[in-house]
């Protein structure tokens, strides 16, 4: 038992001196893979070690290859740190270890999950009583999330798709827009829904699903569907207008609607954002990332069904040696594709709890604040052109070589340079055949004074790869 104390005290040392070398740290580090690899790898060893030595080693040699995404200035797909509180009850869940998949194995597993779905669906201004799911990311959110649309749509025409499977069944259109995001796609393929087999719905300038787009859709397709709508765009922000495919969606008789809003849910939580998810609640489904903006550790998924039967049947199993509940008690294998799984729960119980209503709300607007300073800061620098309504936390930014020339070339010139830098981290990605820059800010830890810095190392980066440019013409 000493020698257990001891191993925890030295690794909450080395956790500790790692995230206060975290603001300072170059993000993303230049690493040699041959190198990680001949430091980590090795045959396994013949005799155990010794488990301090063990961490310690770890933590040296991991060191090298370790990006700093949760840090203030990392800015690369849409990933939050963990605030603290989150952080330490995420220890706590490694150190209890519980198993979250039967009451019988962590009644407070169990509760905390009960409370942390309450606060959740107010927070969401989502229905009362709906069901709620802790699963690993967005993917799994969304596949559980259209899982329980397929069972409720089939179910509605005499069709029990858990027990008889796909096969001979009556054929569920899906609609999504021109822009939904891979995971819905990834959820289709594992659903035996077909990726190849969805109704694309054309999309605006600012990759919003457009109504009238859906209408038509809509009324080229009989029997079954499940319409998939978005929730802040993975590139833009934006958000489909959920008023107009609400209403749409509610004149089929048999249609279901489900929201994906990996990190734009969120924004329900802010007032002066109420008017970005106006019609959310009227959906049938809904998943989000806690990871992402509320800002726990992975792995950290959420979805939220209104139809708590369809949820259950699309989700449950059973086995001979389960232990049976009678009062109530919650197993959360009839929300989630898993059984044995960790305690999710603790950490977003924690995370809520620190933050509350208020602090919530603050640090999600906080962040799209930022996103706005650092648009402004480089929409006036010479050649920069930012492509999106900053509407959320995404900024896409585009880059015009000195003289004319390949601005997409110039483009992912700029953004390896910046990665490069190490100052901030940030992606590319295409935005309608266009190269871009990608900046997406959700960490409960940047500062004005991390947007500020960021903005100078992009343009820092952006003249010398000008430079660059015209010593290689020369």
């Amino acid at each position: 038992m000493t020698e257990r104390r001891e191993l925890l005290s030295r690794t909450a040392a080395l956790a500790a001196d790692f995230l206060e070398r975290l603001p300072d740290r170059p993000v993303w580090p230049p690493v040699d893979l041959a190198s990680l690899r001949d430091t980590l790898g090795g045959p396994i060893p013949e005799r155990g070690e010794n488990p301090e030595a063990v961490v310690g080693a770890l933590a040296r040699d991991a060191e090298p290859g370790l990006v700093g995404t949760a840090g203030p200035r990392y800015f690369g797909f849409v990933v939050g740190g963990g605030v603290p509180a989150a952080l330490a009850a995420d220890w706590l869940t490694s150190a209890w270890d519980q198993n979250a998949g039967l009451y019988a194995l962590s009644p407070s597993a169990a509760v905390v999950e009960e409370v942390a779905a309450s606060w959740l669906i107010d927070v969401f201004g989502l229905p009362e009583g709906a069901s709620v799911g802790f699963v690993t990311g967005a993917t799994m959110a969304n596949f559980t999330a259209i899982a329980a649309g397929r069972h409720a749509v089939l179910e509605r025409v005499g069709w029990n798709v858990e027990e008889d499977g796909l096969i001979g069944a009556p054929p569920v259109a899906v609609v999504v827009g021109d822009e939904a995001h891979v995971t819905i796609f990834v959820s289709l393929q594992m659903l035996g829904l077909g990726r190849a087999r969805v109704h694309r719905v054309a999309a605006d300038e600012q990759g919003r699903m457009r109504p009238d787009a859906l209408r038509e859709t809509l009324a080229r397709i009989d029997g079954p569907t499940i319409v998939c709508a978005q929730a802040g765009n993975v590139n833009t922000g934006a958000f489909d207008p959920l008023p107009e495919i609400v209403a749409a969606v509610r004149e089929r008789p048999n249609a279901w609607l489900h929201v994906d809003g990996a990190f734009g849910l969120w924004a329900a939580a802010v007032p002066e954002l109420a008017d970005r998810v106006t019609g959310l609640a009227g959906a049938d489904s809904w998943t989000t990332d806690s990871h992402k903006w509320l800002n726990v550790p992975y792995d950290s998924g959420i979805v939220v069904v209104r139809d708590v039967a369809a949820h259950h049947a699309a989700m449950t199993l059973g086995a001979a040696y389960y232990v049976e509940t009678a009062g109530g008690e919650r197993d959360s294998y009839n929300w989630v594709p898993e059984s044995s799984r960790r305690a999710r729960g603790f950490s977003v119980y924690a995370a809520l709890r620190s933050l509350g209503r208020a602090g919530l709300a603050e640090m999600i607007d906080r962040c799209c604040v930022l996103a706005r300073r650092m648009a402004d800061g480089l929409r006036g620098a010479p050649g920069v052109t930012i492509l999106n309504d900053v509407v959320l936390n995404q900024v896409l930014v585009r880059f015009d070589p000195p003289g004319g020339g390949d601005a997409d070339a110039f483009t992912r010139a700029v953004i390896a340079a910046v990665q490069a830098d190490g100052t901030c981290w940030l992606g590319g990605t295409t935005w309608h055949g266009m190269a871009a820059m990608r900046i997406s800010v959700s960490n409960w830890s940047t500062t004005e004074a991390d947007a500020d810095l960021s903005v100078e190392a992009i343009l820092r980066c952006a003249r010398a790869a000008a430079e660059a440019m015209g010593a290689g013409a020369r």
